[in-house]
């Protein structure tokens, strides 16, 4: 090889050229300092501080007290078990609930709607967010109280007594956390919906499937990635939110974000405060875990 050429190849390798290949490197080096800083720093902080032994008037410190996790479950007289299995209850069912009303709505707005009125039609669906969540769920508070406009027209039609209720019950926490997380669920799917080539339900239509089975055959399947995008944004945001559960619920409607938020402001319980939140990141991340298995994550980047 000449001199000439050796001078080449060692000016590509310090050329712009390397200094293109420098710009993705950096930039995950932005991505992985503000994860560790956001998310990792915070964990290890919970964690050490939920192994902490003390009380507030003589402060905390750290013991590596691991018995800490044992006997939050075996106190009977603070069942954070209940709790814990109850906030996975109305979490599933809040998840539900927006996957039946948000599937449709999305559906809509990707195949039956021009295309000039698809972006006005999102922004009613964003529209509750201009308002603060405490406020438009304290709302929903005067909606469903026992002399709101529900309870009253359903009374007035007969299909409710006299001492029918909703607010202060279960139902009530999950209709709050599937208005407050709809938007969740319906952006993602119309997102999926977008991606979908419309000559694939004519192509099932002239191989003489009916608009049902087109639809679980080809649109459903296609639409998975944000389904489950979906769930994991709707699913984590309803199990440990305690707002719904403390202004549309009860004494019974009792949830693990309300245990944790009282621990950690009421009580002063910092310790308690993070094991129960170690707690919950971990068995949302073993569910979450099995249903990224079994459901398929193979087309979650078709949405990036």
């Amino acid at each position: 090889m000449t001199a000439v050429g050796t001078a080449a190849i060692a000016g590509a390798g310090t050329g712009p050229g390397r200094r293109r290949m420098r710009v993705p490197f950096l930039l995950a080096l932005v991505g992985t300092a503000y994860l560790a800083v956001f998310f990792v720093i915070p964990l290890v902080s919970g964690l050490v501080v939920s192994l902490m032994s003390g009380n507030p008037d003589d402060g905390y410190t750290f013991t590596r007290n691991f018995g800490i996790y044992s006997s939050l479950f075996v106190d009977p007289q603070v069942p954070y078990l209940t709790f814990l299995l109850r906030s996975l209850w109305y979490g599933f069912a809040a998840t539900l609930v927006t996957i039946i009303v948000g599937y449709p709505v999305a559906y809509f707005i990707a195949f039956r709607v021009s295309p000039r009125w698809k972006n006005p039609l999102l922004m009613l669906v964003f529209v509750s967010f201009l308002v603060s969540f405490v406020i438009r769920t304290d709302m929903w508070a005067f909606v469903l109280a026992s002399q709101g406009p529900v309870v009253t027209v359903l009374q007035g039609i007969g299909l409710a007594g006299k001492d029918f209720h909703i607010l202060g019950t279960g139902g009530a926490v999950v209709f709050g956390d599937a208005y407050n997380d709809l938007a969740f669920m319906v952006l993602p799917i119309y997102a999926a919906l977008e991606r979908i080539d419309p000559r694939l339900g004519e192509a099932a239509h002239d191989l003489y499937a009916g608009k049902f089975r087109a639809f679980w055959h080809t649109t459903l399947p296609l639409s998975r990635s944000g389904v489950f995008a979906g769930v994991l944004l709707v699913f984590i945001d309803c199990v440990g939110d305690p707002v719904n559960s403390a202004l549309l619920g009860g004494t019974n409607t009792y949830t693990i974000g309300q245990a944790i938020q009282d621990a950690y402001s009421g009580n002063q319980q910092y310790n308690v405060a993070a094991a129960l939140s170690t707690v919950l990141m971990v068995v949302l991340g073993i569910i979450l875990f099995i249903y990224a298995r079994v459901s398929g994550t193979d087309d979650l980047e078709d949405l990036v």
